[in-house]
C-alpha cells in the first residue's frame, strides 16, 4: 500500500518536473566539428544501426585513472544503449574508416569529465538551515518528503552528479525503493541520477532519534523512527536480511552515535560525545550476513574505537570519521590501519556536512575543526588514497553536492586527486560485489571489448566513473579552470557545469 501511494505521489510531481526540464534543456542542432565532415561510423569491432551513434569533440578530457588531462578527444556514444562505444584522439578520428554517424557536437570550449558521484546523500532530507532534522522527520508527511526527493534528484543531476548513494531514508520508510524505480530505466518517470539506496539504516535501542519530550523512554515520535532498531546478534542478522529483502543496494549501520543526548541538560560533553553502539559480535554478524547475500555495508562512525572494530570485521565504507585523529594528542594508528585496507574499505569524510554545521561541538571542540584536521593528517600528510566524495548532502541543499570537492581542494588535495575521487573513486566505492575480484574485472573487460553486451542496462549493468569504451555515457562539460587555484576550481565545479549527459542522453546544455 505504501509503495502504491509513493508511486502516485511521484507521478503527480512529473508534469512539473518535465516543465523544469524543458526550460533547462533547449533544443539544439547538429554541429559540424571544426570543419570536419559530419559523418563517422560506429565503432572498432561490432556494428550499430544508423542514427544510434553520435559524436562529441572534447578540447580537454579528464582521465580519472591516469589522473591527467587529454587534449582533442572524440567520444562516440550509443544513445540507445547509453554507453560509450569509442574514445579516440582527433588525429585517429580523421584517419578512421568509419562512416554514417549523423550527429557531432563540438564541446571543445569545455572540459569534459566523467559524471560526478556523490556517495553519501539523503534524498528525503533537505537543508537543516531551513528545517531542523527533527521537524522534517516528525512534521513533514511522507507525501511531502517524497515529492521533495524528486526535486532533489533533479537538482542533483543538473549539478553534474549522475550517480548517488542514499544512506538512509531517515524515517521515510521504504520510499527510496520506489524512488529508485522511478529514476531508473530508459524512460524514467523522474529525471535524476543513477540511484543506489540503503533503505532505513540500522541503529541500537535508545541511540537514535527522534525522541519524545513527553515520553523519552518510548522509541520515536508517534511511531516515526529515524532508523530501524536491532539488538543482539539474532536481531541484527534479522534486520539485515529484512532490508536486503526489501531491495536495498547497501546496508547502513550506525556504529557509534550520541547515545546520551538526554544528558545534555546537565553535561554538554556527555550529551555530545559519540559512543560505540553495536558490539563487535553484532557488527561482525551484520557485515558477514550482508556479504553472504551479496550486499556491501556502510557504517556511520566518528570515533577511533568504532572505526578500529569496523576495519577488523571488514566494513566496506566508513562515513565521517572526524575523531579518528586528534591533533591535541596525535596518534595516526587508525589512519594507517585504514590506509592498509588497500582500497577494500573506502573513507567518506563528509567535510561538507561538518563545514555546514560549524557550531556543532563534541566534548567542547568544533567537529568541523576535528574533521578538517583529520582530513589534512590522513590525506595530505599520510597520503591516504582510498577516499570517495560524499558530502552527507541533505544536511545542506541538494544541487550543492560539489561543496565536498571544493573543501577537499581548499584543504590541500590536488585537483587531480579530487576529480578522481569524485568519479572513478565513486565507482570503486558503491559498485556491487558482482564487479569485484577477477570475475568483476573480466566483466569490465568484456564490456570494453563489446559495449553492447550489458545485460542489465545502465542502471546496474555497466561501470561508470571514467570515459572509456563500454562504460556508461555519463559526462559533464565544465567551463572554467579545473587545474588552477582552489578558487578557480570552486568556480568551475559550482558555476561552470554547462553540460550533463547521463546514459547517453543530453539532459542539460547551457551555451
Amino acid at each position: 500500500m505504501e509503495s502504491i501511494q509513493i508511486r502516485s505521489m511521484l507521478q503527480i510531481a512529473t508534469k512539473a518536473l518535465r516543465l523544469v526540464e524543458s526550460l533547462l534543456l533547449p533544443s539544439f542542432t547538429v554541429h559540424n566539428m571544426r570543419g570536419m565532415v559530419a559523418s563517422h561510423s560506429a565503432t572498432r569491432g561490432g556494428t550499430v544501426g544508423k542514427g544510434k551513434i553520435y559524436g562529441i569533440f572534447a578540447g580537454k578530457l579528464f582521465d580519472p585513472i591516469k589522473r591527467r588531462m587529454r587534449d582533442d578527444q572524440v567520444i562516440m556514444i550509443d544513445r540507445e544503449l547509453g554507453v560509450i562505444v569509442d574514445v579516440m584522439n582527433l588525429d585517429e578520428f580523421r584517419r578512421s574508416e568509419n562512416k554514417d554517424v549523423e550527429e557531432f557536437y563540438d564541446f571543445g570550449k569545455w572540459t569534459l569529465v566523467p559524471g560526478f558521484v556523490d556517495v553519501h546523500v539523503h534524498m528525503f532530507l533537505h537543508a537543516y538551515s531551513n528545517t531542523p532534522w527533527n521537524d522534517q522527520v516528525t512534521k513533514e508527511s511522507l507525501a511531502e518528503r517524497t515529492i521533495r526527493a524528486t526535486v532533489h534528484a533533479q537538482k542533483t543531476l543538473m549539478a553534474g552528479f549522475t550517480t548517488v548513494r542514499d544512506l538512509g531514508t531517515e524515517g521515510a520508510l521504504d520510499a527510496d525503493i520506489s524512488l529508485r524505480k522511478c529514476l531508473s530505466g530508459k524512460e524514467p518517470i523522474v529525471q535524476g541520477p543513477r540511484y543506489y539506496c540503503a533503505n532505513r539504516a540500522i541503529v541500537t535501542t535508545g541511540s537514535y532519534g527522534p525522541r519524545s519530550s513527553l515520553f523519552p523512554s518510548r522509541g520515536g515520535v508517534e511511531g516515526v523512527l529515524g532508523a530501524e532498531v536491532a539488538d543482539g546478534v539474532d536481531g541484527c542478522v534479522r534486520e539485515v536480511r529484512r532490508q536486503i529483502g526489501v531491495g536495498a543496494d547497501w546496508i547502513k549501520i550506525y556504529a557509534d552515535y550520541r547515545v546520551r543526548t538526554q544528558m545534555g541538560d546537565v553535561s554538554s560533553s556527555l550529551g555530545s560525545r559519540s559512543t560505540p553502539t553495536f558490539n563487535r559480535q553484532e557488527l561482525e554478524a551484520m557485515i558477514t550476513t550482508a556479504h553472504c547475500l551479496g550486499v556491501k555495508v556502510a557504517a556511520h562512525a566518528n570515533t577511533a574505537a568504532a572505526i578500529d572494530n569496523l576495519l577488523d570485521v571488514g566494513v566496506d565504507s566508513i562515513e565521517h570519521g572526524p575523531e579518528m585523529y586528534d591533533s591535541e594528542s596525535p596518534d595516526s594508528s587508525i589512519i594507517r590501519k585504514l590506509a592498509a585496507a588497500n582500497g577494500t574499505t573506502k573513507w567518506v569524510p563528509t567535510l561538507a556536512a561538518y563545514h555546514t554545521l560549524q557550531t556543532r561541538k563534541a566534548q567542547g571542540r568544533s567537529l568541523w575543526e576535528r574533521a578538517r584536521d583529520t582530513f589534512v593528517k590522513a590525506v595530505i600528510e599520510e597520503g591516504l588514497e582510498n577516499v570517495a566524495c560524499g558530502g552527507d548532502t541533505g544536511v545542506f541543499d541538494h544541487g550543492e553536492n560539489a561543496k565536498e570537492l571544493v573543501l577537499m581542494r581548499q584543504l590541500g588535495a590536488s585537483w587531480e586527486k579530487v576529480l578522481s575521487w569524485a568519479t572513478i573513486g565513486g565507482w570503486e566505492c558503491i559498485r556491487g560485489f558482482e564487479w569485484e575480484g577477477e570475475l568483476g574485472r573480466k566483466r569490465v573487460r568484456d564490456l570494453e571489448e563489446n559495449p553492447g553486451a550489458a545485460l542489465d542496462g545502465t542502471d546496474r549493468g555497466v561501470p561508470f566513473g571514467a570515459i572509456i569504451r563500454g562504460w556508461a555515457a555519463d559526462l559533464v562539460g565544465i567551463e572554467g579552470d579545473l587545474t588552477g587555484s582552489p578558487n578557480d576550481f570552486e568556480k568551475a565545479v559550482t558555476e561552470g557545469v554547462k553540460l550533463v549527459i547521463k546514459d547517453g542522453k543530453i539532459v542539460k546544455r547551457v551555451e
